[in-house]
């Protein structure tokens, strides 16, 4: 069983890791596009968190995790409580590259349909909102700047995250 992460569960998969990838999903992007209300921010006051937004001219990449054998069952219990406490993603099967090779892994993607879907914010308008939710499991900033600087240190380039965490950090400065 393989896993794509391309936020959090990059640096907190939460489930014991087999082997680790970096992939690249094509058609999708990594993009703050849904309105979190648990565990970034909360229903009066809203963060936002990551998810794969469809575009078919673009990729996200990220990690492919193969889950420890014997794990999966426990894995899959553990996401789904942990990535559909609302119904805002949708749980699939997407096939990323990870050199000559191709992976199906199981992937959550935004249900653009679904009231926390919030594409098309301005990246000004992402940072106002981050720089001030705080959720259930901490900041909205928080959730930001280690997901930025787990890419950095993976290598792998994300200019929109690189500007938010620049422009969160001023704006909290």
């Amino acid at each position: 069983m393989w896993v794509f992460g391309y936020g959090s569960l990059i640096w907190h998969p939460g489930f014991p890791v087999a082997e680790q990838r970096i992939a690249r999903l094509p058609g999708w992007h990594r993009s703050f596009c849904m309105w979190s209300i648990h565990h970034r921010g909360s229903v009066e006051s809203p963060g936002l968190v990551l998810a794969l937004d469809r575009a078919e001219a673009a990729h996200c990449d990220g990690v492919a995790f193969r889950v420890a054998p014997g794990a999966e069952a426990q894995t899959l219990a553990e996401l789904r409580e942990r990535e559909l406490i609302s119904s805002a993603y949708l749980e699939t099967t997407l096939t990323v590259t990870t050199g000559p090779e191709t992976i199906d892994c199981l992937a959550y993607v935004i249900d653009p349909a679904h009231v926390q879907y919030c594409g098309g914010l301005s990246l000004e308008e992402q940072a106002q909102i981050i720089a001030h939710a705080i959720g259930g499991r901490g900041p909205n900033r928080d959730y930001l700047w280690n997901t930025a600087a787990h890419l950095a240190e993976l290598g792998i380039a994300d200019p929109d995250l690189e500007w938010l965490s620049t422009r969160v950090r001023d704006l909290l400065s």
